[in-house]
C-alpha cells in the first residue's frame, strides 16, 4: 500500500528519485502510465499485471474500453530504478503531465501517482469541500 505525499525534483535528465521507504518494492521495476487529471500513475509491475488481466477480460466490443486500453497501453513505459532509486521518466509523459522540476509523488493505494507540484497544491485545493462531502458517500458508515 502506498501513502502519504513526496516532493521529489526531476533533474535535468528527467530522472526522479522515489520515496526511500518505497524503493525495495519497486527495485524489481515498475510501469509509468498516463493517469486522470494530468497525472502519472506508477505501478509495481504485479499491479500492472492484475489491471492488464481485467482489461483483457473486458469486451473489446465496448468502445470506452478500446479508447482507454489504447491511452493506458500506449503511453506505458517500464522502467527500472537505478542504484540510487531513480527512475526515468520519458519525455512524453513529462510533457502530458507538465512536469519540470518541482513535484510531488502522492501513494494512492495500490499506485504512486507522480504530479507537477503546483498543479497537485491546485487540485488539492480545489477537492478539500468535496472530500468532506464525499465520506458518507464513498465509504457508507465506515468513518
Amino acid at each position: 500500500m502506498f501513502l502519504g505525499t513526496h516532493q521529489p525534483r526531476l533533474d535535468d535528465k528527467g530522472r526522479l528519485f522515489l520515496p526511500a521507504k518505497y524503493r525495495e518494492e519497486l527495485a524489481e521495476g515498475l510501469v509509468i502510465t498516463k493517469g486522470q487529471e494530468r497525472c502519472l500513475y506508477v505501478f509495481p509491475v504485479e499491479e500492472f499485471q492484475r489491471i492488464t488481466e481485467a482489461l483483457r477480460t473486458a469486451p473489446v466490443t465496448a468502445k470506452a474500453v478500446r479508447d482507454y486500453s489504447r491511452v493506458f497501453f500506449a503511453s506505458a513505459s517500464d522502467e527500472t530504478p537505478d542504484k540510487q532509486g531513480r527512475i526515468t521518466i520519458p519525455p512524453s509523459l513529462r510533457q502530458y503531465a507538465g512536469l519540470e522540476r518541482d513535484c510531488a509523488v502522492i501513494g494512492a493505494n495500490t499506485r504512486l501517482e507522480i504530479w507537477d507540484a503546483a498543479a497537485w497544491e491546485a487540485y488539492l485545493a480545489d477537492q478539500e469541500q468535496a472530500f468532506s462531502d464525499l465520506s458518507e458517500e464513498v465509504l457508507p458508515g465506515v468513518l
